[in-house]
């Protein structure tokens, strides 16, 4: 059971801040692309997540988009217009992204947090992979069915997640 719960809790990426990172120890925050920076489709980073980017390097917090997106130009596009490293199909909840990226950047486990919508690929890999898990709400679920179902199967794990730890 533990392996399915996020250590954290925010509404979305913007109720994290680069301060709030700094202060535990955060130095890479590896993100989850569609449906937790952007809703699905939205081909390039607006003035805000920008913004929120710059906020994260002033303190010394690295973004950095780990995607389980199977088009390879879908995270490169997107990353490159953000100014952020990036893995795309990275095979989450599986570790070796995430090993890849925390090596890629020369940080530690203990260093390193996921942020990400998904409860079985996002929490699941960063727990497998000793990172801390921060779990947002998805930005939106139309279109999709499928969506509607995992997300109703997460929900006993979302109400779990980060209980008694502020970010």
């Amino acid at each position: 059971m533990a392996w399915f719960r996020a250590r954290f809790r925010a509404h979305d990426i913007y109720d994290i801040t680069g301060e709030a990172l700094e202060r535990r120890g955060f130095k890479l925050l590896l993100a989850d692309l569609d449906n937790t920076l952007v809703p699905y489709g939205v081909p390039l980073p607006d003035q805000t997540l920008k913004a929120w980017r710059d906020d994260l390097r002033t303190h010394g917090v690295t973004l950095f988009v780990l995607s389980n997106n199977r088009h390879e130009s879908r995270p490169r596009i997107f990353s490159q217009a953000l100014d952020v490293p990036y893995i795309g199909h990275a095979g989450k909840p599986k570790p070796p992204s995430f090993l890849q990226a925390m090596e890629r950047m020369g940080v530690s486990a203990e260093q390193t947090a996921i942020v990400g919508d998904q409860v079985f690929t996002d929490v699941l890999g960063g727990n497998l992979a000793g990172v801390s898990a921060i779990l947002v709400e998805p930005i939106r679920l139309a279109g999709n069915p499928g969506r509607y179902l995992r997300y109703a199967v997460e929900v006993p794990f979302r109400l779990l997640s980060g209980k008694g730890e502020a970010l």
